[in-house]
């Protein structure tokens, strides 16, 4: 199914691009024929990665700079984009996140989640959406979501409100879009490990077990498995896939999530939680 042309001939822009797991599907979009656009603020980075893309691949990148809670800078870089020929996929991967007791969050830290996860997926959404509408186009909206927003998630609540927001929104615009030829679908990812992130959410004391053994299937997953599975959900061998949130987390769900995490975080003191924030700050 994985054929090199499978993506041949599509504009596919990833937000957040530039790292972690964007970046994980964006370099399997190249190697599938797709040309590729990366967004994120930091634009040294994207430029790094598109020039690692470049190399490896030989496919087109492009990068813009592009905080994706600003609906007028989305705006402006789709306007670009579509200067150089219209997007084909809109990946919504641009994401915040971090553990905390809920009822130690300021609104400021509430929305610093809510601003990149539910609003910037959205601002992109409707950007992209319009434009596909006026001009009479099919598109593709995959939105990279979580388990919690399924089964909700302790200390991790301002990141499971956005992401449940987010498969509200493929839900409800799959119906209302589909008669136009918009598909959107989403992907809840489990254990995939990416540097700097994993530290942060699964810090040294956190766990009581291997977080393996919370996995049915005993291991983290490869991130060439979740971005095989991207591929497919926006290739046309996936058509008439819409509106569903795609669980690729080794049954880790099905299981109880964050059960062992949560048990340690719980029994935390005041001191590691002050220590957690520093860390955060650093």
């Amino acid at each position: 199914m994985f054929r090199q042309d499978l993506l041949k001939g599509k504009k596919a822009l990833i937000t957040g691009g530039g790292t972690g797991l964007g970046k994980s599907i964006g370099r399997r979009y190249l190697e599938l024929g797709a040309e590729l656009v990366i967004c994120g603020r930091r634009e040294e980075v994207l430029k790094a990665t598109a020039e690692e893309f470049r190399q490896a691949t030989g496919g087109k990148v492009s990068t813009f700079a592009c905080d994706v809670r600003d609906p007028q800078a989305i705006d402006a870089m789709m306007d670009a984009i579509w200067a150089d020929g219209p997007l084909d996929i809109l990946l919504n991967n641009a994401a915040g996140n971090f553990i905390a007791r809920t009822d130690s969050l300021s609104p400021r830290a509430v929305d610093a989640v809510l601003g990149i996860v539910l609003h910037g997926s959205l601002y992109c959404t409707l950007a992209a959406g319009k434009r596909w509408i006026a001009q009479g186009r099919k598109g593709s909206v995959l939105s990279i979501v979580s388990t919690p927003a399924l089964t909700g998630a302790a200390f991790t609540v301002p990141s499971a409100v956005a992401k449940a927001g987010v498969v509200a929104m493929t839900r409800s615009l799959a119906v209302e879009w589909g008669p136009k030829g918009i598909r959107l679908v989403a992907v809840a990812p489990g254990f995939f490990p990416t540097p700097g992130a994993w530290e942060q959410l699964y810090p040294e004391g956190s766990q009581l077990q291997d977080q393996r053994r919370e996995v049915p299937l005993r291991r983290y997953g490869e991130h060439v498995e979740l971005a095989n599975l991207c591929s497919y959900l926006v290739s046309q061998e996936a058509e008439y896939i819409t509106g569903d949130a795609i669980v690729i987390d080794g049954g880790r769900w099905m299981q109880g999530v964050g059960g062992p995490s949560v048990a340690a975080m719980q029994e935390w003191t005041d001191a590691q939680w002050d220590a957690m924030r520093a860390k955060g700050r650093g």
